[in-house]
């Protein structure tokens, strides 16, 4: 029976293999043969917002494929380059800007830059890689998710990103069963708590990274049942548990606070709170500046 966690495992495993099928998908290489053929011919941020195509592919290779009718957000956050704190790229609370802004620094480095043989290297191993994560959530979004949270949460720089990026969120309320509102109302306080649930560090760890992504597989898995559509419930006291609840509760067994707390004491106690309304809403604000 096909889950979540083995099939995000099958993929890890072969990753090669999987990113070769993807870029090998006619639509795909058309896609990246016309972005590689055209990008040289950018000389400015009104021509790169300008050319549709040039722009959706970069947009998709950032996960900000949604974004690409919103030119008037995307020109002014290549306007403001990165260079500044207050830049729209860095203020905005989704990481994800950033990242776009840096890899397009028009205002930093010039329109030649984004043209260079690395460049458009980096860009079209991006866009396979979300291609291939959205080619697995077509059947089956957890998947999709835990792939997506493996490549890029390593790239977080601090707890506000987690709360920014909408997909870094919704594995992380998956893995700590985060409730759907709490009360709390202070982003700095949202911050702090997520923070010791997932410490920035713990992403940059690749085996406490992996242990992470599994976690959030095997409670997809206990959410939602196996990709098939069927539904099950673990049942942690009965010896008849399935094989496939079995390996769930095994991964799950270990979740416990980076302190030595439950997450029940974590998540309930010292005065932190999430309010998860409240961490949605925030995903359009900018923080700081």
């Amino acid at each position: 029976m096909t889950t979540t966690t083995s099939t995000y495992l099958g993929i890890t495993q072969n990753l090669a293999r999987y990113q070769a099928m993807t870029a090998a998908d006619p639509s795909v290489k058309t896609a990246s043969a016309y972005y590689a053929a055209n990008i040289g011919k950018v000389a400015s941020i009104a021509d790169f917002v300008g050319n549709y195509r040039l722009l959706s592919y970069a947009l998709e290779a950032h996960g900000l494929g949604d974004q690409i009718n919103a030119t008037a957000l995307v020109t002014k956050v290549l306007e403001g380059g990165v260079a500044s704190s207050a830049s729209l790229a860095n203020t905005l609370s989704d990481p994800r800007w950033k990242a776009f802004a840096a890899a397009f620094d028009f205002v930093g480095k010039g329109a030649a830059s984004i043209a260079t043989t690395d460049a458009v290297n980096a860009t079209a191993g991006d866009y396979v890689e979300n291609q291939l994560e959205a080619n697995q959530g077509a059947s089956d979004v957890g998947v999709q998710l835990a792939l997506y949270f493996q490549r890029v949460a390593p790239t977080i720089a601090n707890n506000y990103g987690l709360l920014g990026d909408p997909n870094l969120l919704q594995v992380v309320q998956t893995i700590f069963s985060l409730p759907p509102e709490t009360g709390s109302s202070n982003v700095d306080n949202e911050a702090a708590a997520i923070g010791k649930l997932v410490p920035v560090a713990d992403l940059q760890d690749p085996n406490k990274l992996q242990m992470l992504t599994e976690r959030f597989t095997a409670m997809y898995d206990l959410t939602y049942g196996p990709s098939s559509g069927a539904s099950w419930s673990l049942s942690v006291a009965s010896n008849s548990a399935s094989p496939i609840e079995s390996a769930a509760s095994t991964i799950l067994g270990g979740i416990i606070g980076s302190n030595g707390e439950s997450l029940a004491s974590s998540l309930n106690g010292g005065g932190s709170s999430f309010n998860l309304q409240l961490l949605t809403s925030i995903q359009g604000l900018s923080l700081g500046g």
